[in-house]
């Protein structure tokens, strides 16, 4: 079983909390320009599996391409469940879906059901949040990093996407 989703990123990024001396403010950079990247990114937290794909667009071609790394990761002989929002790049009758891959579309505005979304909380509480990106570059250059530094944790992965619900797959 797999979790998949999108995240736009940007230069117009979320402050979030930070530790700081009581008494104190701590600086919180803030930039209002608007360069964005999109992050298609899909967990197996059974296997601690994670693939992701930075991208200036958000559409069915960049899904297209998400569904072949995706497939790509599926074990031999294996067949993934792919569980997804309902966006319309998701479901569009376009979409080239590999042979070893079914989607499942997720009920409509129910986030908390698709583990992805607690991987966007995480990279932006730890890695991606209270940054400022010189240009478009360094942005993507940040959300690789970021993506790379949880691919390298399976522990984390697995740690982020278990649900009792879905073990059974």
């Amino acid at each position: 079983m797999w979790f998949g989703d999108e995240a736009r990123l940007g230069q117009k990024n979320k402050i979030t909390r930070r530790w700081a001396k009581r008494g104190t403010r701590p600086s919180a950079p803030r930039d209002l320009r608007t360069a964005s990247a999109y992050i298609f990114g899909a967990i197996c937290p059974v296997q601690g599996k994670a693939v992701g794909l930075i991208l200036p667009w958000c559409n069915t071609e960049a899904m297209d391409l998400q569904l072949a790394a995706i497939s790509a990761k599926v074990a031999p002989g294996r067949h993934a469940a792919l569980l997804l929002d309902q966006a319309g790049w998701h479901t569009t009758p376009q979409l080239t879906v590999p042979a070893n891959i079914s989607i499942v579309p997720l009920p409509a505005k129910c986030p908390e059901l698709n583990a992805q979304e607690n991987v966007w909380q995480f990279l932006r509480e730890n890695w991606v949040s209270n940054r400022i990106f010189t240009c478009y570059d360094n942005l993507v250059d940040h959300c690789c990093h970021a993506w790379n530094r949880l691919v390298a944790q399976p522990w984390t992965v697995m740690s982020i996407g278990l649900r009792d619900w879905a073990h059974g797959f």
